[in-house]
């Protein structure tokens, strides 16, 4: 309220101002016409600045903003691949019972357009995501993860995430499944009742199905942005059965 009381002030302060400066042309000159002219002239060009300022200069002052900040966003979504990421997508799709369905559609190329990605995108939709939870290696799952949080903590302070809400809501998925396998590891991880490997079976598929979103954007990205880093993701592909591919595990102890 105070802030807003010294705006009318001053506004009303500087309508003075000028009151008074076009008094003292007219004493001076005693020229009411020109002043007219002037004034009017300038009034006209306002509506022009107010367009030019407003509507053109400053929409290319908050694109170039929001570009540089996309930029600095798609470096941390580019961190997150490359340290964990991409190796936990490959993990859980090794598990995935049904992923020869949609592997050849994953499977990126240099001649993919903006529409090849949207129609895979489009297809994702009716798939099930399913990873076959009596197969993965909880423990092993846990202790990647664990050894990850702080990497996902530090993330999740950024401030940047703001402007992405589906990678924000990725790294809740992977960090909630760090969460509750946490939790399990305590009581037991290998002797849990069926309810909790329910339970956990929901949290991977939501953690795996937003992998495979969010990577799929990323790639589109590198492709429109890096080509030298787009052909090292192409090469360590995790659908691409072809490619130089990352090992089948979380880490060198298994």
């Amino acid at each position: 309220m105070k802030i807003l009381n010294r705006k009318i002030l001053l506004g009303l302060l500087l309508i003075t101002l000028s009151g008074l400066f076009y008094l003292i042309h007219y004493v001076i000159f005693k020229d009411a016409h020109h002043i007219f002219i002037y004034m009017i002239g300038d009034i006209a060009f306002v509506f022009v600045e107010v367009l030019m300022v407003t509507l053109i200069i400053h929409e290319m002052m908050n694109e170039r903003e929001k570009r540089n900040r996309m930029e600095k966003l798609n470096m941390v979504i580019g961190a997150f691949f490359s340290e964990c990421g991409t190796r936990l997508l490959t993990y859980f799709s090794n598990f995935d019972p049904k992923l020869d369905k949609i592997r050849d559609n994953l499977v990126v190329t240099d001649n993919w357009s903006k529409d090849d990605f949207r129609k895979v995108n489009r297809s994702l939709k009716n798939y099930g995501h399913e990873v076959d939870i009596h197969k993965i290696d909880l423990e092993n799952l846990h202790n990647f993860l664990s050894g990850e949080k702080h990497f996902f903590l530090r993330l999740l302070e950024n401030p940047s995430l703001l402007e992405h809400e589906s990678f924000t809501e990725l790294l809740r998925a992977v960090f909630h499944l760090a969460e509750e396998l946490a939790l399990a590891y305590r009581k037991d991880l290998l002797n849990l009742p069926a309810v909790n490997y329910s339970h956990l079976a929901g949290d991977i598929k939501r953690a795996y199905s937003q992998l495979i979103y969010q990577w799929l954007d990323y790639m589109q990205y590198l492709k429109n942005n890096y080509p030298y880093l787009f052909s090292l993701a192409m090469r360590t592909n995790p659908f691409d059965q072809n490619g130089t591919g990352l090992d089948n595990h979380l880490s060198e102890e298994e």
